[in-house]
């Protein structure tokens, strides 16, 4: 479909270009004996009502489409682009007064302003195309509002304040390059709608003048005469419908390829081949054990695949297995890009464009959660499993109040009026320990301590009382003393709910303090299970004593704290046996090959586990 319309363009533009040599007629040329003719070898699209040959005239109307697109869509850039970038870094009473201004403009149909201005300017294709590029600036001033509104109180445009760099090259260097991929986008989505509206006043009489060839003008023609020759419609429709949608098919494109948080295409016929095969081949679903009766969380054989930069794709966690019981704390631990947060949101089914999960199950309360449609997730998500994320000034909707934002879960999950919505938000905000809890529900977030944002952000994940608490970090940017606030926090609410916690974090000191067990993640896969005290007496696996080995004390740090060499090795650039082996000083030929993980109450991955005396240094 891309490289189709892809093909339309190009070919739209290269008639437009060559009109004077491909045409096999004058586009003005009447002959009124052969007027309103069908088809023939003379006339391969027939003639018109003048006796003009169709074909010569569609030919030339690629040529009104190209002017007019360039023409219209260009104007609305250099009209709406600097001055969207001006008012969003002013602000004040310039962007006071112009969103006014715009926003009474956009409240009328575009058309009609259209007819405004082209009834001031004059009727002609350049009038009407600067009317359609006043008209369509005004999307692009609100795109670059937006993105300087959102980047201009970015800590590098802040830094760029205090080196010097004047207001013009911070707009110029420093946030329009943020602003390209969404303009790129906006782009393509105006030249299909120029190319409508032109079509449009042209049929109307406001565009092109007879006797130039559009398309507009064209069915305008066509209209008049539909009873004689219905098949003169048809040449100057199919040709604006084929362009437009090409268009927009090209603008989906880009949008999907550059735009914000959205990955480059998937090809499923080459997944990770060194990786899946064995996987999948270690044993079907169907396979996959049923959860304990205490257990309120398992996962079995899960297996997550994300696309590349190449469109190939590359697991990024495979064969994770674990379970959780009611009132039961595990942490997930490991470094950077071990996949710990993806686990997290595999399990609610949220891990966004471009991955999926393709194997395994995840059992919440008895029910398989990969099995449920997106309707009934829907339903599982704030009921049943909610999650905690790490910085809460970014998880709270800065536009809306904390109180109206737990408010509405609420309304939404339980079904309860607005003064019942409110009285338990104002419960739930005193149950989280924060002081005057009806006076901080009208608060925005930027009104709260991180603390108090955090406090919030649980006390929203706790409104439905659900049966699984997934934590992702919830701590890190919190300083020392919060920290252990809202550890406390979590035990006192476990202990009240009964709920199970999935608890992610990279530090062991948190781990050790709120979790009963500690899975150790890396690169994708669990390296080590086990309870939190024999884990810390006597890791079983290599870089499970690397972490520890690592952790700060309070000592002079004489001689310096021991680290792991090296980086979590990328996604589908794992070593093809033990992913920790170009790591490990304990690495052996033996590891070369894929080790399983093996245990009942505490498992390790490592074929060397049974003969290794590790320790954490002390």
């Amino acid at each position: 479909m891309v490289a189709t319309a892809g093909s339309v363009l190009v070919l739209l533009v290269f008639l437009a270009l060559f009109a004077d040599w491909i045409a096999p007629y004058d586009p003005l040329r009447q002959n009124l004996i052969k007027a309103l003719q069908g088809p023939s070898a003379a006339h391969w699209l027939g003639t018109d009502d003048l006796g003009r040959d169709v074909l010569s005239r569609l030919i030339f109307g690629c040529r009104i489409a190209v002017i007019a697109a360039a023409e219209a869509t260009s104007i609305a850039v250099l009209l709406g682009v600097p001055l969207g970038l001006f008012i969003g870094y002013r602000g004040g009473w310039w962007d006071w007064v112009v969103m006014r201004v715009v926003e009474a403009v956009v409240s009328i149909p575009g058309i009609m302003v259209a007819i405004v201005i082209i009834a001031i300017l004059g009727a002609g294709l350049h009038r009407a195309m600067i009317a359609l590029g006043i008209l369509f600036s005004t999307s692009f001033l609100r795109l670059a509002r937006g993105v300087v509104l959102a980047e201009r109180e970015e800590v590098y445009v802040r830094s760029a304040r205090v080196i010097g760099a004047s207001d013009r090259r911070i707009l110029i260097r420093h946030i329009f390059p943020n602003i390209a991929p969404p303009l790129v986008v906006q782009v393509t989505l105006t030249v299909g709608a120029v190319l409508l509206a032109e079509a449009g006043l042209s049929f109307i009489g406001l565009g092109v003048q007879p006797p130039d060839a559009s398309w507009g003008t064209m069915l305008n023609s066509a209209a008049a005469y539909m009873d004689l020759n219905w098949f003169l419609a048809v040449p100057p429709g199919i040709a604006i419908i084929l362009t437009v949608l090409s268009v927009n098919l090209l603008g989906d494109v880009i949008r999907d390829s550059i735009g914000r948080g959205v990955a480059v295409g998937v090809d499923p016929g080459r997944p990770a081949d060194r990786f899946v095969p064995a996987i999948a081949a270690s044993g079907p679903e169907s396979a996959a054990q049923p959860p304990l009766a205490d257990e309120v969380l398992r996962v079995e054989g899960l297996q997550v695949l994300v696309s590349g930069r190449d469109g190939h794709e590359v697991p990024v966690i495979t064969d994770l297995s674990f379970g959780i019981s009611r009132g039961e704390t595990l942490g997930l631990v490991g470094e950077s890009g071990s996949g710990k947060t993806i686990t997290g949101l595999s399990i609610l089914g949220l891990i966004g464009a471009g991955g999926r999960t393709t194997h395994g199950s995840v059992f919440l309360n008895g029910r398989d959660l990969r099995m449920l449609t997106p309707k009934q997730m829907e339903e599982v998500r704030g009921n049943e499993v909610a999650m905690v994320f790490q910085d809460p000034t970014t998880s709270l909707n800065p536009a809306f109040t904390v109180g109206s934002q737990i408010a509405e879960v609420l309304r939404k999950k339980q079904g309860l009026t607005g003064q019942q919505a409110w009285s338990r938000v104002v419960e739930l905000i005193d149950r989280v320990g924060i002081p005057r809890p009806e006076e901080r529900a009208k608060a925005y977030p930027h009104e709260l301590s991180g603390g108090m944002a955090q406090r919030i952000a649980i006390a929203r994940a706790l409104s439905c009382n659900p049966s699984l608490l997934i934590a992702d970090e919830p701590t890190t940017a919190l300083d020392v003393t919060v920290q252990q606030e809202i550890l406390d926090l979590f035990r006192d609410l476990q202990g009240e709910f009964g709920m199970a916690i999935l608890f992610v974090t990279h530090d062991l000191a948190v781990a050790a303090d709120i979790s009963d067990r500690i899975s150790v993640m890396y690169a994708g896969e669990m390296a080590e299970m086990a309870e939190v005290d024999a884990l810390f007496a006597r890791p079983r696996h290599p870089y499970t004593r690397g972490l520890l080995s690592a952790m700060p004390h309070a000592s002079s740090r004489n001689p310096p704290l021991p680290t792991i060499r090296g980086n979590v090795p990328r996604p589908g650039a794992w070593p093809s046996g033990c992913r920790f082996s170009n790591r490990c000083d304990f690495a052996i030929p033996a590891c070369e090959r894929p080790i399983p993980l093996v245990g009942t109450d505490r498992l390790v991955r490592c074929i060397r586990a049974p003969e290794l005396e590790l320790k954490a240094a002390s």
